[in-house]
């Protein structure tokens, strides 16, 4: 396995970790300072999708790649 590979690899899991760890926070924040003076169950809604994206985007981030050798750890 050639580092370029390795690196982009890694490069792709930070993206989508930046983006999902964004999107939680960008949803917190709308949800109470805005969306709640509309609808409330809607404010609490946008809180339980963004409560769920942190495992998901940890487990993205930590996910090993096809060619990763899990084995010599």
């Amino acid at each position: 396995m050639t580092p370029r590979t390795y690196r982009g690899s890694v490069r792709t899991r930070k993206k989508l970790y930046f983006a999902l760890m964004g999107t939680c926070l960008t949803l917190f924040v709308l949800s109470w300072a805005a969306i709640r003076f509309v609808s409330v169950p809607a404010a609490v809604a946008m809180s339980v999708v963004a409560m769920v994206i942190p495992p998901v985007a940890a487990i993205v981030a930590n996910r090993r790649g096809p060619g990763d050798k899990w084995w010599d750890e």
